[in-house]
């Protein structure tokens, strides 16, 4: 894409270098195919022309985040999230042109490309910041579906748990892992090469008010990711507590279970037993009665009325009602 007219163009990469040789104002998106290996033969950066000699990386897969300045240009690994994965974009900026190379990404090249009419960045360097900033937009979008998603799980669960609620937090724990562990280190190499670029004396003012907005924005991005976590966090503390809370009910109705049938076990087994005097001396229908279901009727009136003086019962029957009308 030729600057400032804003003029697009699909070419060869023979042509590509061509421009990059004469063109004062250009952007230049290589999008090589996915999962293909490097071919043999010249680099990237030599079919393209580029000046840097330390530039062999350029276009290669697994390449870590990467700032650094290289004399006159500079070269970064920037890390991208689209469809709930993450891309690098490899770039390479001078005063003249901004090179920019992916094997996918390609809707926030898109976005980038569609924000130069309303833009009209004045420079490489100013297109470079646009591509930052777009980067770290994706980030904030997934951080903040991902807490959208957090919080309508855990309103799911206080009306209803099922099994699958830990597994879909459990792999927004994961998104949100993910999110913080490929930006932090980008960020960090980011600050330090900006940093240390801006302290040398000889970095104009325009320029460092665009790094000034930048790490402002990217701090602001690190937060959400740090929502995220701490959301999912507490959302799992919030299914344990719940799932706690209903152990405990468990627990207690077996302990009412118990109190009001372990008198009558007893009974029941005591009365059994083989006995001469059980077998001998009780005997006729009006002991029968009073032995086998009287005191089992007593014990039974005796425990049902201790139920009801604690107030166990109701304190359970309010508790799960609450449940049932949220």
């Amino acid at each position: 894409m030729s600057m400032p007219d804003g003029a697009l163009t699909r070419a060869h990469v023979s042509e590509a270098r061509e421009h990059l040789a004469t063109s004062t104002f250009l952007l230049v998106d290589v999008e090589l195919p996915e999962g293909a290996a490097p071919p043999a033969g010249p680099s990237l950066a030599d079919l393209l022309g580029l000046e840097a000699a330390d530039l062999a990386w350029l276009g290669q897969e697994g390449e870590s985040a990467r700032a650094e300045f290289l004399g006159d240009s500079a070269a970064f690994v920037v890390p991208v999230v689209e469809g709930g994965q993450v891309f690098h974009i490899h770039a390479v900026v001078t005063e003249r042109y901004l090179v920019t190379v992916h094997r996918a990404a390609a809707r926030l090249i898109r976005s980038l490309t569609a924000r130069f009419p309303a833009e009209r960045p004045p420079d490489a360097v100013a297109m470079l910041f646009l591509l930052l900033d777009e980067a770290l937009e994706t980030y904030r979008g997934a951080a903040v579906q991902a807490l959208l998603d957090v919080e309508d799980l855990e309103d799911e669960m206080f009306r209803r748990r099922q099994p699958e609620q830990v597994y879909r937090l459990a792999r927004l724990r994961r998104t949100a892992a993910l999110l913080h562990h490929t930006l932090l280190p980008y960020l960090s190499v980011t600050d330090e090469t900006v940093t240390r670029r801006m302290m040398s004396g000889s970095f104009p003012q325009e320029r460092e008010r665009l790094v000034r907005e930048y790490q402002r924005t990217a701090r602001l991005v690190l937060t959400d990711i740090e929502s995220l976590q701490e959301a999912s966090r507490r959302a799992f503390g919030s299914y344990s507590s719940l799932v706690s809370a209903d152990q405990n009910g468990v627990i207690n109705r077996l302990a009412i279970v118990s109190t009001i049938f372990l008198p009558l076990t007893f009974l029941t087994g005591f009365f059994g037993m083989n006995f001469a005097y059980l077998t001998d001396e009780i005997e006729g229908g009006a002991v029968f009665w009073l032995l086998a279901v009287g005191l089992q009727v007593a014990f039974l009136a005796v425990a049902l009325y201790t139920l009801h003086r604690t107030g166990l019962w109701r304190r359970l029957r309010d508790e799960e009602g609450g449940l049932d009308d949220e």
